[in-house]
């Protein structure tokens, strides 16, 4: 029996591997295409070639490869990676199914300093010559965010982590930073009017290297304090309970969780805008392929958004030619038809 039990062990451990494995070629394919589509035709060749011996290409096929479709191909997938781990840590941390990256409102602050940005430097243009909406929007941008993050760290510490609180609170940050928003498109003038629009729909071709080298370094930082916490993530899936009866301290666990889902939210949408369903979808698609054990869960999580990304990212390019569509919209038609999905055919198991 004891045999039997390994076997199967073995079995499943492979089967999830490979799944990872699968799920890492069909990022790198989405990658690949994503950069070989646009208005100039690049073939898989030319893009290799020039990766290998960038001399090989013209000064017009380096510039379009290295400074247009390679940062925004790849910050499609690390923004999907930073998303699905944020997302991940969300839902098992508060054990919501509609837990993620925006529930606790930091997203909407994002975009309530972006809109600040945005009206701010349409009025004082003339005066602040030096200071551009290029800049000021990412950086009010995560200013907000980290504030958004602190006040809901502090009131986390202030009401001893219970996951109901939380929740509240973040959506009472959402609804309020959503109101102040409007009250800016209110005032506003037509052009920064559109402009705030535009930001909320989100848009990779923002990004450029030092964007996708920002957002990367942010990952490979966080990334490990959340590996440490595999264990007590697969046990909070069994029951707080459970989790508390051997020692784990769930409101501290808690605490360190919004803190590093703060920070990877709050850098991930300061830089692109507002990409919706990314963190709540792929950890549910994960979870479904990979089941709760956290060691397969949480990688499938982040390449599980990435590849979703990525994917969005190509749609972007090609459903209507000649036409950028926002990425941002593109994961909502994506986003809703999988959780509805999911919904019907996992029902009480998400």
């Amino acid at each position: 029996m004891t045999a039997d039990l390994h076997e199967q062990y073995k079995t499943k451990t492979f089967q999830k591997v490979t799944l990872l494995f699968v799920l890492i070629v069909l990022c790198l394919m989405f990658l690949t295409l994503d950069v070989m589509t646009g208005p100039s035709n690049l073939s898989f060749l030319t893009i290799l070639n020039g990766l290998v011996s960038p001399s090989s290409l013209s000064t017009t096929e380096q510039i379009i490869l290295f400074d247009i479709r390679l940062p925004d191909a790849l910050i499609a997938v690390i923004i999907g990676c930073t998303l699905g781990l944020a997302g991940i840590e969300t839902q098992t941390g508060l054990n919501n199914p509609l837990a993620s990256p925006f529930t606790l409102g930091i997203s909407n602050a994002a975009v309530f300093g972006a809109s600040c940005a945005i009206v701010l430097t349409s009025i004082f243009t003339k005066s602040f010559t030096f200071f551009p909406v290029t800049f000021a929007v990412p950086i009010l941008s995560l200013l907000f965010s980290f504030l958004a993050s602190f006040l809901i760290i502090s009131f986390t510490a202030f009401q001893s982590g219970s996951k109901n609180t939380i929740i509240l609170f973040g959506v009472a940050i959402m609804f309020m930073c959503e109101a102040m928003t409007s009250l800016l498109l209110y005032v506003a003038s037509a052009e920064a009017v559109q402009q705030i629009v535009f930001w909320t729909m989100g848009n990779l071709t923002k990004a450029g290297w030092p964007e996708v080298i920002i957002v990367t370094a942010i990952f490979l930082f966080i990334l490990p304090f959340s590996l440490r916490n595999l264990w007590v993530m697969t046990l909070l899936r069994s029951g707080e309970n459970q989790a508390t009866s051997i020692g784990i301290n769930i409101d501290r666990y808690r605490l360190f969780m919004i803190l590093r889902v703060s920070i990877l939210t709050a850098f991930s949408v300061c830089f692109v805008g507002t990409i919706g369903f990314i963190g709540l979808v792929g950890p549910h698609i994960a979870r479904l392929l990979l089941g709760e054990d956290h060691r397969f869960l949480l990688p499938g999580a982040c390449l599980c958004s990435a590849v979703i990304l990525s994917f969005a990212s190509l749609l972007s390019k090609t459903l209507m030619p000649g036409i950028l569509i926002p990425v941002g919209i593109i994961t909502s038609f994506i986003g809703v038809p999988i959780l509805i999905g999911l919904i019907f055919t996992r029902g009480q198991r998400l």
